[in-house]
């Protein structure tokens, strides 16, 4: 079995960028640059087989185009007292949304039954621990909301293999396919 995702790697002068605000959050088990990725979709558990009928449909998504990105605000990810991540969000974009839905939908075809959820496209910074406080977490997000990248090219996007760990998924690229 392996678990499988879809996602856009950052360039590393943005990643770099990222990693540099990545401090002043007690609670915070802060990413690595290099699991710093925007997820397009993810599959969950599946068998070698199955991957290969996903790698396929992938082949189909892929070839729109290279998307131009940016990074814009940050927020969290829970309810208001027990929030479980932070993140950098990505600026609205049309091409990104329409390339996620292929994604999903390659899923679907390859017979997978990906989880259904509103596409909210982000970069994850750091996943928060039980003693993380919720005011401390505010002024973490209060302090770097004003966070907007240069728009960034890229002309792939790639499958991803993960491994859960104590500190969050070990990501190790499988394939990458052309934009």
């Amino acid at each position: 079995m392996v678990r499988l995702f879809t996602a856009l790697a950052l360039p590393p002068d943005i990643a770099d960028a990222l990693v540099r605000r990545q401090t002043g959050l007690p609670g915070a088990a802060w990413r690595p640059v290099e699991a710093l990725h925007i997820t397009l979709s993810f599959y969950g558990e599946m068998t070698l087989r199955q991957a290969d009928d996903l790698d396929g449909e992938l082949v189909r998504a892929a070839g729109r185009g290279p998307l131009t990105l940016s990074l814009s605000g940050v927020g969290a990810f829970g309810d208001g007292h027990r929030a479980h991540a932070v993140w950098a969000g990505v600026a609205p974009n049309d091409a990104l949304h329409q390339l996620a839905a292929r994604c999903e939908a390659a899923g679907h075809r390859a017979g997978l039954n990906p989880p259904r959820r509103a596409y909210h496209p982000h970069v994850t910074l750091a996943y928060l621990k039980g003693d993380a406080r919720p005011d401390r977490v505010g002024a973490w997000v209060q302090g770097h909301n004003l966070l907007q990248s240069p728009p960034f090219r890229l002309d792939h996007f790639g499958l991803y293999s993960s491994v859960t760990g104590p500190h969050g998924g070990t990501y190790r690229l499988e394939q990458e396919y052309p934009l």
